[in-house]
């Protein structure tokens, strides 16, 4: 849901808007992929952190999947991960450009700087468009990150299970619940972060941003963003590993399809038996993991955006 960590700058191709889209897909696909891979175990210890209803510490997980699978363990499913990441900020680059666009389009004017409104506005749509449709190949991360080394059968046999047991519909299990928390964190992620540059930006006469300030700009976006949705996140991870049976040919009148909407369930069993504090099991981990994470990726999407010739405005 809002594992992405990445966001693109306000760049004016020398030509035209409309010839820059490729460049920011794949600046945005290499800066995931590799942000996304060097934070791999991190990701799948707060994974485990997120499903489990007692109390571990971080040393007790890493125990288990070290011992249960050995250190290359450490980054099950980043592969499927990676797929997800580049895909979703390809799609999601180029639609807050292209939407950033239209809304210049709509005021009559390509000069006047925007709001943080209508960035928030131009974040959220794409957000919401790029989560959807890269929703299964989340879901499908989830599951491997949480299999066993003698569970783990690989991606195309995971596939035909959730199909063939489960259906079709399972592929987006928890997508509700994300797309509650995709909208307002990419909004605040995407708003904040060119905010917070244009601002500590200001006052220099390099039109380029240090490496500083890239990194305070993403760690403070991104974290503010993750602290007021997470719950969102924890809330999606438990559904998506629920395995729910494929509904049978109904043979009675009497006979009811099963229920998969279990989001109030959830949310309730957790406050009940882990406090509220149990909808924010693993934030800590997931918040030290933005430091990291966002270096590299703003890092990465920068250069490559200045090297495939996209000058900033």
């Amino acid at each position: 849901m809002v594992d992405n960590l990445i966001v693109p700058n306000e760049h004016e191709d020398v030509r035209t808007n409309e010839g820059v889209w490729w460049r920011h897909s794949v600046s945005g696909g290499l800066a995931g992929a590799i942000s996304r891979t060097c934070t791999a175990p991190i990701d799948r210890i707060k994974l485990y952190m997120q499903v489990q209803t007692t109390k571990t510490s971080i040393y007790d997980n890493v125990s288990y999947m070290l011992q249960n699978g050995g250190i290359r363990s450490m980054w099950r499913g980043n592969a499927v991960n990676v797929m997800k990441i580049s895909s979703d900020s390809a799609i999601k680059f180029t639609l807050y450009e292209k939407v950033k666009h239209y809304i210049r389009i709509e005021r009559n004017t390509t000069q006047q700087e925007m709001s943080i409104g209508e960035r928030f506005i131009a974040g959220a749509i794409a957000g919401t468009i790029s989560q959807t449709t890269v929703y299964p190949f989340d879901l499908m991360k989830t599951r491997l990150a949480l299999q066993t080394t003698a569970e783990n059968k690989g991606l195309m046999n995971l596939i035909k299970n959730i199909y063939t047991k489960e259906g079709m519909r399972s592929f987006y299990n928890g997508y509700t619940v994300n797309i509650l928390g995709v909208i307002p964190y990419a909004g605040i992620d995407l708003a904040l972060y060119e905010t917070l540059k244009k601002y500590l930006n200001s006052e220099r006469t390099d039109k380029h941003p240090n490496n500083l300030t890239l990194l305070v700009c993403g760690a403070i976006s991104s974290a503010l963003g993750q602290i007021i949705t997470y719950p969102c996140s924890l809330i999606r991870t438990r559904l998506q590993t629920q395995v729910v049976e494929k509904e049978e040919p109904r043979t009675k009148i009497a006979q009811r399809p099963i229920s998969r909407d279990k989001t109030l369930q959830i949310v309730k069993a957790i406050i009940v038996n882990e406090g509220f504090a149990g909808l924010y099991r693993g934030l800590l981990l997931n918040l030290l993991k933005v430091v990291p994470a966002v270096c590299i990726s703003y890092i990465v999407y920068e250069y490559s955006i200045r090297t495939l010739g996209v000058s900033m405005s």
